[in-house]
């Protein structure tokens, strides 16, 4: 489950800097990129730790 986190974050993260450069869809571009980040912030919570 991790790893497809990881994926969808780096495909929406992708999918921000291609719209930054193209800047044709406006405000959803920044939703790509919040929604990136919170997945990366999950990510990282809900990794085990060894201890």
């Amino acid at each position: 489950m991790n790893s497809l986190l990881y994926i969808v974050a780096v495909i929406l993260i992708i999918g921000w800097a291609l719209g930054v450069f193209f800047y044709s869809v406006g405000g959803l571009i920044h939703v790509l990129l919040v929604i990136a980040i919170i997945a990366i912030i999950l990510g990282l919570i809900r990794r085990p730790t060894a201890i």
